[in-house]
């Protein structure tokens, strides 16, 4: 047998080795990585330190890869592309510090607040998006669609219900509290959620409504309300954004709102 084919044999070798520990993405690289090694002249822990370095890269692009796609995050939002200049109301330092995800660490809840378009859900997600790099669990919910979950599992005994993701994931985010008044019902699940989470789990909340203004969101229970908030509002980062909708400025550039406008006008008249 000549060199070269045995090589290849110890190579293939050396390759099946690598894939039954699971070491796929190395294997596919080991010919090319020996070469370059070897034109380097690369010392043996150097050549190991490269390979289980891309077998490590391509692991974490896979696990982000799939926890954003489990969290239900929104696409797209990110802290790079947040639009800083059209909202400086928004304190850019502040938000840089929780993207350190010391809040999460320490269980502590997240308070968006402000009118509707001013950038309340990216930097919410974006928020997520930083988490989820870091190794966390992050759930995300429109907040109908996290009480639809919530009455259907309204009647889960308590040990069970620990096990549901929007109670055990290390990070939720709910989205778009206060268009709508809750139901009692709908009131006391919530309730019942931010309790348990309460110093177990950080939540992050937008809302378009300010703080006094809970009572008339919880079905108009004012003790409910006072409960919840102090739990909400202990040890947490309420960050209130001014401003114009960035929806409507984009709209309004492309001459969208004004011929809305028109139109509504005519089917009035």
């Amino acid at each position: 047998m000549s060199q070269a084919v045995k090589g290849k044999v110890e190579l293939d070798k050396t390759r099946e080795a690598m894939v039954s520990l699971g070491l796929d993405h190395g294997a596919e690289l080991l010919g090319d990585l020996l070469t370059q090694a070897a034109k380097d002249n690369l010392a043996p822990h150097r050549f190991l330190d490269e390979l289980l370095a891309a077998e490590i890269s391509r692991r974490e692009d896979r696990r982000l890869k799939t926890s954003l796609r489990l969290s239900g995050l929104p696409p797209g939002h990110t802290l790079e592309s947040f639009d800083w200049s059209f909202q400086p109301t928004v304190d850019k330092k502040r938000i840089e510090t929780l993207a350190t995800c010391e809040y999460v660490r320490e269980h502590e809840p997240v308070l968006f607040q402000g009118p509707p378009g001013v950038g309340k859900t990216h930097l919410a997600v974006a928020l997520g998006v930083k988490a989820i790099a870091s190794g966390f669990s992050v759930n995300f919910f429109r907040l109908d669609d996290l009480l639809f979950a919530m009455k259907r599992d309204a009647d889960v005994p308590p040990r069970r219900l620990r096990s549901k993701k929007y109670m055990n994931t290390a990070l939720l985010i709910i989205d778009e509290v206060g268009f709508q008044q809750m139901t009692r019902q709908e009131a006391a699940l919530l309730f019942r959620l931010v309790s348990w989470r309460y110093q177990k789990g950080s939540t992050i909340i937008t809302t378009n409504k300010s703080v006094k203004d809970w009572p008339e969101i919880l079905a108009g229970d004012e003790a409910m309300a006072t409960a919840m908030l102090d739990r909400l509002l202990h040890h947490s980062h309420v960050i209130t954004i001014r401003g114009d909708s960035y929806r409507l400025r984009t709209k309004r550039r492309a001459g969208l709102v004004n011929q809305a406008s028109a139109n509504l006008a005519t089917q009035t008249d």
